[in-house]
């Protein structure tokens, strides 16, 4: 005789309750109170922008809050007159000359502090962040005496090592952090395939720090872009200047062009602006990962 055998019955799974407790502030805050002080900062940010485009755009003599008629004599003026060209040619070739230096010794020291080690590597490194206490001002005496001895007063390439040491120490600690999260697994592979240590790093290694070193290279360039300090004591002719100091040889104790002064902000900001729109990416996972622990 078969007898059946009744469908065991089905198991049913609670739904999963939501855990009492009071909410979190920001899950309940009504939208008012996040875009009101999100606007109220927005608008003390951008004010002084626009400050400086109404004196840089609008006729001299005006008292227009809006820049209506537009005139661009103010950008001619510093340009030409006030040789902002020739300050403009100085910035760019002392940043990129500090941003390739930069980045190469930065490159070369940080890989020997990330995979080598030797007695003093922990001196070095706290040497290396006491540095950062150390401000610029007070290299200046010992800077210009060195220069002074090597005839390099009064040169662009004074300015480009003294900019190019004052980077290292930060330079070195982010490239050697970065380095210690390439696994050094992937350099043992290389290695077993027959590369030697150089091209190992060159074919392996060099490719995954690129947000590293663009994050270290713009720091060095947007750094010594605006540094006035090596600029005014290093360089006595007008020819060799660099954008901020022509933009203090603006400013006299008995008056001030603002229409001129605001269209050399405007000219010295701008290519920072356009450096950061296009590195942004880079930057913040350059200087995230360089700050992680290896």
């Amino acid at each position: 005789m078969i007898t059946e055998i009744a469908p065991a019955p089905e198991r049913v799974v609670p739904e999963p309750t939501r855990p009492r407790g009071r909410r979190r502030p920001w899950d309940q805050a009504p939208r008012r109170q996040i875009y009101l002080p999100l606007s109220v900062y927005l608008v003390f940010t951008l004010v002084p922008f626009y400050w400086i485009l109404l004196f840089a755009l609008r006729p001299a003599g005006s008292t227009s809050l809006v820049p209506w008629p537009l005139t661009f004599d103010h950008f001619e003026k510093v340009w030409t007159e006030r040789s902002f060209g020739t300050y403009f040619g100085n910035s760019v070739l002392v940043g990129l000359a500090t941003l390739v230096m930069t980045t190469v010794v930065a490159l070369a020291g940080g890989y020997a502090l990330a995979r080598f080690d030797f007695k003093v590597k922990r001196a070095f490194m706290l040497a290396l962040l006491c540095s950062q206490f150390v401000p610029g001002a007070l290299l200046l005496v010992p800077l210009f005496q060195i220069f002074a001895e090597l005839k390099m007063i009064n040169s662009l390439g004074s300015v480009i090592i003294a900019e190019t040491v004052f980077q290292l120490p930060l330079s070195m600690i982010l490239i050697s952090n970065f380095i210690k999260n390439v696994p050094y697994s992937l350099e043992e592979a290389a290695w077993v395939d027959g590369c030697n240590r150089l091209r190992a790093f060159r074919v392996v290694v060099l490719p995954l720090l690129r947000p590293g070193l663009i994050a270290v290279g713009s720091f060095a360039f947007v750094h010594s872009w605006n540094h006035f300090l090596f600029a005014l004591m290093f360089l006595n002719n007008q020819d060799k200047q660099t954008i901020p100091v022509g933009l203090n040889s603006l400013m006299s104790a008995d008056s001030v062009d603002l229409g001129a002064l605001a269209a050399g902000g405007i000219i010295a900001a701008v290519p920072v602006v356009i450096v950061f729109a296009f590195i942004q990416k880079w930057l913040i996972t350059g200087f995230s990962a360089g700050a992680v622990k290896g």
